[in-house]
């Protein structure tokens, strides 16, 4: 979710800058645009939705009727980052990912960064992202959050900010896949005119990414599974996909069970060990002996052969505290505490609504801020107070004098935008965009990453879940 402010000057648009001058990076695109029928844009864009829905890339939306299956709205106008710019954003990436793995090897360690009183022991000890059973871990090389999405917004030709850190089990990475595929089979002429880096070799940086923190011991190639919920989930054709695209098995719980001290998984000529499970089902699922007694997702004794050091599961349990709302206004001196350097990418201004006096500023400022849980995700559980009416702000007001504890709350941003098809032609849609990370013997990404889109007109929600699209993010070669 991403949110702008109305009473600010006009978002930056990433084509046509403050100036409404063709910036460089889109001069032939704008030139390929200029050149197109109305009509062939449209049928492009139908025949783009056919491909997705054929395919089978959709995803479920949850409400009070159940759960429903939808297109994510794909659109055919790339965004594009030179190579300058994308070499500051990999470069304050790393940093951050980086920092946020050592925050967690300490804080399930001797927990320096409390000691020095950098970040106040309640907002981790209390938190409930916080597992005390993995205090003493040690995972395979010190890694912790294998695989991160950090969720970026733009508000200026050189400002970007970090909106969200995803460690726990970010998605999205199929439709940033699935999107370039797209764009080359519609659009192969447009490749010609341009030198787009490419990211196709994905899912061979993540299985190799995978294999380098395999358990000790693991002699030859190790075989890795990834866990599913199942086919209901929303993630479902993601899943499925990286567990295609990499070679690796995909699994439920009830094909997997412990046996002769390993993860082993039922096939038809018996068990088979596995080494590395990454896991897309949350902690409190993974094994009803330690979490949740009545989860059938997990396996039962997972987490004590993951803490004998039997098998990789990826990310780690208790990555969540390194995501978490609260913490992330303390991500600053995280970096600064472990590099022992300012952050090169900054945060949004963030205000801790635990603290008397953020939570004083914040209520008398409702119409002008965003307000988000702690725990919240997907754009659920929020408040943008500049679209939000008197009887939502006056319910949020409750709410925060209720539990002030569980929210935080930032300023509005001008957050770029980008051309876009929609229904009568094209116009600027609010966008962000989410760089995937790979950590293990060392950091891997490809270029570029999942470019969210708000597709309706005054709409600053990115969120599939809330009717946000994607587009194929390109970022040029020298």
């Amino acid at each position: 979710m991403t949110e702008s402010q109305s009473s600010k000057p006009a978002a930056y648009d990433e084509m046509l800058g403050f100036d409404g001058k063709i910036r460089e990076p889109y001069r032939d695109v704008q030139a390929w645009l200029a050149a197109q029928d109305a009509d062939i844009l449209g049928k492009k864009k139908r025949e783009a939705e056919a491909l997705f829905r054929r395919i089978g890339i959709t995803f479920a939306v949850y409400g009070a009727d159940g759960a429903s299956e939808r297109l994510i709205p794909f659109d055919i106008i790339p965004r594009i980052l030179s190579a300058a710019e994308w070499r500051k954003l990999k470069a304050g990436i790393e940093q951050r990912v980086r920092a946020l793995n050592a925050f967690l090897y300490d804080i399930y360690h001797r927990q320096e960064i409390l000691r020095a009183g950098v970040i106040p022991e309640e907002l981790i000890i209390q938190n409930e992202a916080f597992l005390p059973d993995m205090m003493g871990a040690e995972p395979p090389g010190g890694v912790y959050s294998h695989i991160i999405g950090v969720d970026l917004v733009r508000t200026s030709e050189n400002d970007f900010f970090v909106l969200e850190d995803n460690t726990r089990t970010p998605s999205g990475v199929s439709y940033m896949l699935e999107d370039r595929e797209a764009m080359l089979h519609l659009f192969p002429e447009l490749f010609s005119r341009h030198r787009v880096q490419p990211i196709e070799n994905y899912p061979d940086l993540l299985r190799t990414t995978l294999e380098s923190v395999a358990p000790r011991g693991v002699s030859g190639e190790p075989t890795i599974a990834v866990l599913t919920p199942g086919v209901h989930n929303s993630a479902y054709f993601e899943h499925s996909f990286l567990a295609d695209r990499m070679g690796a098995e995909l699994v439920e719980a009830r094909d997997l069970v412990i046996a002769d001290g390993h993860l082993q998984m039922k096939t038809t000529r018996g068990l088979a060990v596995i080494d590395i499970l990454y896991r897309r089902i949350d902690d409190a699922y993974l094994d009803p002996l330690v979490f949740r007694p009545d989860s059938m997702l997990g396996v039962p004794g997972l987490f004590d052969l993951y803490r004998a050091g039997r098998v990789t599961i990826v990310n780690a349990p208790g990555t969540g505290i390194a995501d978490d709302k609260a913490i992330y206004a303390y991500v600053p001196k995280i970096i600064s505490f472990y590099t022992g350097r300012p952050p090169i990418l900054p945060n949004v201004t963030t205000y801790d609504c635990r603290n008397p006096d953020d939570l004083a500023y914040v209520l008398e400022n409702l119409d002008e801020l965003v307000v988000k849980e702690t725990h919240g995700s997907g754009g659920y559980g929020m408040l943008v107070g500049p679209r939000a009416t008197k009887e939502e702000i006056a319910e949020f007001r409750q709410r925060l004098k209720a539990r002030p504890e569980a929210y935080i709350a930032q300023p509005t941003l001008a957050l770029s935008t980008s051309p876009t098809v929609v229904a009568d032609g094209i116009a600027p849609r609010h966008l962000d965009l989410r760089p995937f990370v790979l950590f293990g013997d060392r950091v891997r990404m490809v270029p570029g990453g999942l470019t969210r889109v708000a597709m309706r007109e005054g709409s600053l929600v990115v969120n599939s879940s809330q009717g946000g699209g994607t587009k194929d993010t390109w970022v040029l070669e020298e």
